[in-house]
This record gives structure tokens, sequence and C-alpha cells, in this order.
């Protein structure tokens, strides 16, 4: 009987891994299939994180009334992510009246690989795209256009809803936990404070990308340099893979818009640089253990929300990261989640 005992808690051991294997992926098929619903909630939660610390970082730092803190905190907000939408509309519907001068550079281009290919029939810009039945992707892009608007509408009313009823959470944190509503008040604090410093790393590491890639873009003549510039800044906030990404569209842009072939070549080496740099050297130092995540679960995490939530998830992949480690260290039978998604094994003190 006594003997029975080791080999009756490996079975139990391993049912117990097998329902936590089969919890996991129940989660996330159920967080894909509502992600349309899930995705507008989500933004506004990190919406509402970000205003609550900069209403802070307001409180602490400036001479503002205690009052006057969160409709400043709001108005920088909204003003931030409205002059995001300005300057790539603005800059976008430029770029959308130069598309005769491109079509006539990849015409130009074109013909120029043709005869080092040795071609006889040269293809145009105007053969290509017909051939790849533009109507169909322009109904996919606008009917994404269209699911884009929506989720913004759906922010702003989740956002709203939210800062009006966020007095009540610490009562209501205090109802549902009772004793343990200091313990419940640290894990939000927790996430908090990983998602503030995220995104105080990420801003300040794409400021210094997106403002040496400018410089470089202003030194060759490179046009539209401010649009280039912000979309540098805002791919600098998907990680791991954004700023690389970012970076390449600017450079494929000069080979249409810069008159010299060196120059566009002299732009990606230029921006890979500037990316190299400042993503190993700069970024871990300012970093440090902040966010304590392993950098193969970051890279996991990318693909794995951006199934779930796609471009959306892409961008709040390491926060949402952030919050299951810091809600998974709080309870035993999920502390070994919590201890492989950090960086040392160590997510937090028990």
């Amino acid at each position: 009987m006594t003997n029975d005992v080791p080999a009756i808690s490996r079975q139990l051991g391993v049912v117990e891994g097998a329902v936590a294997v089969i919890a996991v992926i129940l989660t996330a098929f159920a967080l894909w299939a509502l992600r349309h619903v899930l995705t507008p909630f989500i933004l506004a939660v990190f919406l509402l994180l970000m205003i609550g610390g900069l209403e802070a970082s307001l409180k602490r730092h400036t001479p503002l009334p205690t009052r006057a803190a969160l409709p400043a905190a709001i108005v920088v907000v909204v003003a931030f992510f409205g002059l995001a939408i300005w300057i790539i509309v603005d800059n976008a519907s430029v770029i959308v009246k130069e598309a005769g001068s491109y079509t006539a550079r990849i015409d130009d281009l074109l013909r120029q690989g043709s005869q080092k290919l040795g071609l006889e029939a040269v293809p145009t810009f105007a053969q290509l795209l017909r051939n790849a039945n533009p109507g169909k992707y322009f109904g996919l892009v606008a009917g994404e256009a269209g699911h884009l608007v929506e989720g913004f509408v759906f922010v702003l009313i989740y956002l709203g809803f939210m800062i009006a009823s966020r007095k009540g959470f610490p009562a209501k944190i205090n109802e549902l936990f009772g004793a343990a509503n200091t313990e419940a008040l640290s894990i939000v604090a927790r996430i908090q404070h990983g998602v503030e410093s995220y995104v105080w790393v990420q801003t300040i590491v794409g400021i210094i990308i997106a403002g040496a890639s400018a410089l470089l873009m202003w030194t060759v003549g490179l046009p539209h340099l401010l649009f280039w510039a912000f979309i540098i800044f805002l791919a600098n906030y998907i990680p791991a893979i954004g700023a690389a990404i970012g970076v390449l569209l600017p450079a494929l842009f000069g080979f249409l818009e810069l008159d010299a072939p060196w120059k566009p070549l002299v732009l990606l080496v230029g921006f890979e640089i500037i990316h190299f740099s400042v993503s190993h050297v700069i970024q871990p130092r300012m970093q440090g253990q902040s966010l304590n995540i392993d950098p193969i679960v970051v890279l996991l995490s990318l693909a794995f929300w951006s199934v779930i939530f796609g471009m959306a998830g892409a961008f709040l992949s390491t926060p949402l990261t952030v919050v299951v480690m810091a809600i998974c260290a709080e309870f035993p039978t999920a502390r070994g989640v919590a201890v492989l998604l950090s960086e040392d094994g160590k997510p937090y003190a028990p």
C-alpha cells in the first residue's frame, strides 16, 4: 500500500498537467473567438493604465492641482492619438497624390532590372498590378478600415466608462477579496508598474531611434521626413521586430523618391545600424530588470498574442505577458508558469 502512494502521486501530477494544458488551449480558443469584443476592451484598459500613470506623474512632478491631474492626463493622451492620426492621414494623402510619379519610377526600375537580367519582355507596373487583382485587396483593406474605426469608437466608449467608474475599484476589490485585498491591490499595482515601465522604455527608445533616423533621412534628402519618423516611432512598440520592420519602409520608398540608387542603400544600412545599436546597447541598460521577461518569451508572446488579437495583440504582447506572469506568480499551482516566463526564474518573491 505504501509503495502505491508515489505511483498515485505521479499519476495525479500527470492528470493535473494534462488538465492545465487543456485549460490553456480552451482559454486561448475562447480569447480568439471573442477577439472582436475583447480587443477594444483590452486597448481601453491599456489606455486607462497609461492615463493613470501619467496622472500620478503629473501629481508628483508638476504644480497642477490634484483635481486637474486626471483631465490633463486625458487631454495629453487624446492629443497624442489625435496628432498621430493627423500625421498619418495628412502625409498618406500627399503620398497618394504622388502615385503617378511612383508608377513612372517603378516602370523605370523594372526596365533597368529587365535589361540587366537580359529579359526581352519588360513588364510594367500597370501590368503587374492588373495581374495581382487589386480590387480584391481593396475590398479587404476597406473592410479592415471599417473594423478599425468601429473598434476605435468602442475603445473610447469603454475608456469613458472605466474612467467614470474607477473610483469604485478599491471598494470592489475590498469586497471581493476581504482580508486578502492588500495582496490583490499589490498585484494590480505590480501590473500597472510593469506596463508603465514598458511604455516608458519603448517611448524613450522609439524617440532615440526615430530622431536618429530622421537626421539620416534629412541628410540624404528623403521627403515626408516627419511621417516616416513617426512610423518608425510607432513600430518600435511592437517588441523584437517592430523597429526592424519600421525602418525598412522609408528605405524602400527611398528607391522611388531619391534620384541616386546609393542613397536608399545608405538609408537601409544606416537604419539597421541605428536600430541594432539602440536595441542591443541602450535599451537593455534602460530596461534592466523592470520587466524580468525572458527574451525568447517576448518573441513567442508576440506570435501568440498576434494570432489572438491581431495587430493590437502585437502592440500589447509584452504588457499582456506581464499581466499573465504577475497573476500566475500569486498562485502556487500556476507559479511554475511565471517562473518559465521570467528571465531569472524569480518572477516575484513568495
